[in-house]
């Protein structure tokens, strides 16, 4: 398993200006709560899911299933 930055360098600067203008909180999403700070809740527990290959909600991170 691996996380990487989305290979799309244009969305990786909106989203982490996104990040920087909600103080770290997903720009995607409307609440700010612990449950969307970057790397949020969702991810995180998509991370734990062994089978789960596939972009974060924002499309910032990647999770590879294979160890490139």
């Amino acid at each position: 398993m691996k996380i990487k930055l989305n290979p799309d360098a244009e969305i990786v600067n909106i989203i982490k200006e996104g990040l920087k203008q909600t103080g770290g909180y997903c720009p995607c999403r409307r609440e700010k709560t612990e449950d969307t700070k970057c790397m949020c809740k969702e991810f995180r527990e998509q991370i734990a899911d062994p089978n789960f290959e596939g972009f974060c909600h924002c499309m910032l991170y990647y999770k590879s299933l294979k160890a490139e």
